[in-house]
């Protein structure tokens, strides 16, 4: 059970949301690519919106845990 937990995990923290490991490979590949880093603001402005998918993410999970738990028949 704890290492199902933990692979679960290690795949959620490398989808390509800009606050997880998997977002931080997209900055290094997007420097990569064009040869020239991210500038700091849209680096931030880019964490922001992964905090926000991410807390969106929870809250949606938290939800359906709660309806199922109260509201199954």
């Amino acid at each position: 059970m704890l290492a199902f937990i933990s692979i679960q995990l290690g795949i959620l923290n490398l989808l390509p949301i800009p606050i997880l490991d998997g977002g931080h490979i997209l900055f290094y590949l997007f420097e990569l690519v064009f040869r020239k880093p991210l500038s700091i603001r849209a680096r931030e402005i880019l964490q922001q919106i992964g905090l926000a998918l991410l807390i969106m993410l929870m809250v949606l999970a938290i939800y359906n845990d709660l309806a199922r738990l109260f509201w199954s028949s």
